[in-house]
């Protein structure tokens, strides 16, 4: 190991690992805000979406959360501003803005 270079935590087995375990630890992806990368974020209008969860399907961050009157919202703490939940979303209710606006 190079001088100055810490030991990596030791981790289970993918044998020992549960089935949607997240591994946590200082530095893990878990405790990145990735959201601070974007220059764009999403907005929705929850006037127009009807619930069908497209953009929490192919959102690759899973940065899309439901709300409790089924509606989604990005978690911005997560959200990269891909842009993908604009073009998979059927009924052009999340629109890209830029951020800070």
């Amino acid at each position: 190991m190079a001088k100055n270079q810490t030991r990596p935590p030791d981790f289970p087995t993918w044998q020992e690992m549960r089935f949607g375990n997240i591994l946590t630890y200082a530095g893990g992806a878990k405790n990145y805000r990735t959201g601070d990368w974007r220059t764009d974020r999403p907005v929705v209008d929850h006037s127009k979406c009807i619930k069908c969860g497209m953009c929490w399907l192919l959102c690759p961050d899973a940065a899309m959360k439901q709300n409790e009157d089924g509606t989604y919202e990005p978690n911005l703490f997560y959200c990269k501003g891909c842009g993908i939940c604009v073009r998979v979303c059927p009924k052009d209710a999340i629109t890209m803005v830029e951020e800070g606006a």
